[in-house]
């Protein structure tokens, strides 16, 4: 049977194959274009299979916020080409559709199976690496940062005593500005009490054995020590970091003054980020 150029189309609109592969599908399958659809799945996942061992230590993060959820999705590939790709930023919209119509809460064969289907196409490793789905509460509203394209992607949880705050513009400024200031600074901790005692421990044996080579009194070398823990812990704890918009105060600080302005409490309730390629920070 002969095959036309229209079959050939007709099968790349279907599949998003390339043109040569749908012309040797059509080939292989006497033109009958069910089974031509269905011989290049196959040698889809027979691509897939090879390509698994491949590193995917690029890629994209996705965010969206609901009335009742914050989602984060992390999805990985092979090279930052494909991670800008039209059909990569597609597909995680796409997923983040899905995880949210559908109540999902982690990955599954679904979710997989749409990242399979993209790897068939673009025949380069992929996969799906976290889904992080962030329930809010009763008074509580979320404000979210897509650095770029998104090689970043931050969450921040607010609470606050009056629901109709978080419509307020200032709020709503403020929040958002703490989505980035999360970007910007990725604290490793969200205050300094819940810091780990160990690290701690550490930081403060290491403080003081800088302190010793000064030849100070002991009361002055534990003042030291002391200021520079604090110093340490302000740097790496969210609510004790300088404001990103205004290093005269801390986010905490901050938080509370714009409560305090609006007529209404407001606090922050945890911050999640994640780095494209790499792990999340969820606090």
């Amino acid at each position: 049977m002969a095959i036309t150029a229209e079959d050939v189309k007709r099968l790349r609109d279907a599949t998003g194959a390339g043109m040569m592969d749908c012309k040797k599908a059509l080939m292989k399958s006497d033109g009958d274009f069910d089974a031509a659809n269905k011989f290049l799945k196959e040698m889809g996942l027979a691509a897939i299979a090879k390509r698994q061992d491949r590193a995917t230590n690029n890629g994209r993060v996705f965010v969206r916020v609901t009335d009742d959820k914050a989602v984060i999705v992390q999805l990985s590939c092979e090279t930052d080409f494909v991670a800008g790709n039209a059909q990569f930023a597609e597909l995680g919209e796409n997923i983040l559709t899905v995880v949210l119509e559908k109540g999902y809460t982690e990955i599954n064969d679904e979710l997989n199976g749409m990242v399979n289907d993209l790897i068939t196409v673009i025949k380069e490793n992929m996969s799906l690496k976290q889904v992080i789905v962030i329930p809010l509460g009763e008074n509580e509203f979320a404000s979210s940062y897509v650095h770029g394209k998104g090689s970043l992607g931050a969450v921040v949880i607010f609470k606050t005593d009056k629901p109709a705050l978080a419509n307020d513009e200032a709020v709503k400024e403020f929040a958002n500005d703490c989505a980035l200031h999360v970007a910007a600074f990725t604290p490793s901790y969200f205050t300094s009490s819940a810091v780990d005692p160990a690290y701690v421990a550490d930081q403060t044996e290491i403080f003081t054995a800088q302190a010793a080579l000064l030849d100070k009194p002991a009361k002055v070398v534990e003042g030291i020590v002391k200021g520079k823990l604090s110093k340490h812990l302000a740097e790496i704890c969210f609510l004790q970091q300088k404001f990103v918009k205004d290093d005269s105060v801390t986010v905490e600080q901050k938080a509370k003054e714009i409560g305090k302005a609006v007529g209404g409490k407001l606090e922050i309730s945890s911050f999640t980020y994640v780095l494209a390629g790499s792990a999340s920070c969820e606090v």
